[in-house]
């Protein structure tokens, strides 16, 4: 563990909690990192994990007797109950769930119902429109390999997503559009794929919405006149983002005019240079953060500072495959921003 690093101790020492499943209070440990949190939020900054189902963090953000049974740790009461708990730390998440189908109202109903009003829920748009050409693996079945006839689809945005999220549109944070990085032309090319994502942007109307679009391929940065141009003149922010081969997040927000939209939005996904499966068997199962990487945090803290100065909101989501663990990484990021 790294020197200075916040150490989370909660032991099970108790009968399940019989507290009710919305708005818990958090564990003493995470207290200050909440108070944090909120007084951040209170002032535009919304700062949270990609996704919340992690095991490795009972004990830090959750409390284990809420999950306990007379059978031991019950999986699937964590897995259905510990949002609500999420949300009395952290004011946001990004949910990546999202972006493997469209969601059934249901899901959305049963998500929203164990968040306060002031929660704000960001979520990765379903890939079905994001991806050019399925990726040739045996999960996509007999689409694997095939040209995708719904990419950059507007109306099945509409219908399927955000049509179902209209009662609830004053609670979202942030609507992400992420494109893997995309190798075969016409759209491996800037001009042509910026062409593209303007005409589906106009198809969506984004105003009384914040949507963001992230991007896999770097060379899109390097002509900034035709893909930031197109996301400012639709109000829509790019994503930055820590990915194994994109530019460091510092470097992408030194671009000149990279703030395209009134919202910011950051996800610290991998440390540049490594790939997501490395990531994997280094940091699993994310109990603690393994390898601490300064630059980055610095790039966070940064971001953090120039959005308060310029009254920007802004919208920051932090990984596990980032360094090890998201909420100690976010907690060593934001030591300066303690409530007075």
């Amino acid at each position: 563990m790294a020197k200075g690093q916040l150490r989370f101790d909660w032991a099970d020492e108790g009968r399940p909690s019989s507290r009710p499943p919305t708005r818990p209070s958090p564990l003493p440990p995470i207290a200050p990192l909440a108070g944090r949190l909120r007084w951040l939020a209170d002032r535009g900054v919304y700062l949270g994990t990609s996704s919340w189902k992690y095991p490795g963090w009972i004990g830090q953000i959750y409390d284990p007797a809420r999950y306990h049974t007379r059978k031991g740790l019950s999986q699937r009461k964590f897995d259905e109950e510990c949002l609500a708990e999420y949300a009395g730390v952290f004011p946001t998440v990004g949910g990546d769930f999202s972006f493997y189908q469209f969601p059934k109202p249901e899901v959305w109903t049963r998500l929203f119902a164990q968040t306060p009003p002031e929660f704000r829920f960001s979520l990765k748009a379903p890939e079905e429109v994001t991806v050019e050409r399925w990726p040739d693996l045996p999960r996509y079945g007999r689409r694997a390999g095939r040209d995708n006839p719904h990419f950059l689809d507007a109306e099945r945005v509409k219908d399927g997503l955000l049509r179902p999220l209209s009662a609830y549109r004053e609670r979202l944070g942030v609507v992400i559009f992420e494109f893997g990085t995309i190798h075969r032309p016409p759209f491996n090319q800037p001009a042509r794929f910026t062409e593209a994502l303007d005409q589906f942007l106009a198809g969506l109307a984004t105003e009384g919405l914040r949507f963001a679009v992230e991007i896999r391929n770097r060379e899109f940065l390097q002509v900034p006149d035709d893909y930031l141009a197109c996301l400012r003149r639709h109000g829509v922010a790019h994503c930055l983002n820590s990915w194994t081969r994109m530019p460091p997040l510092a470097e992408q927000a030194a671009l000149p005019g990279i703030f395209t939209a009134p919202h910011v939005v950051a996800r610290l996904l991998l440390r540049p240079g490594r790939s997501y499966q490395q990531a994997v068997e280094a940091f699993s199962p994310y109990s603690e953060v393994r390898e601490p990487y300064d630059e980055g945090r610095a790039a966070l803290r940064d971001l953090i500072e120039r959005c308060l100065a310029e009254g920007r909101t802004l919208f920051a989501y932090v990984n596990n495959r980032f360094e090890g663990n998201a909420p100690q990484t976010i907690e060593a990021a934001t030591r300066d921003w303690d409530p007075p």
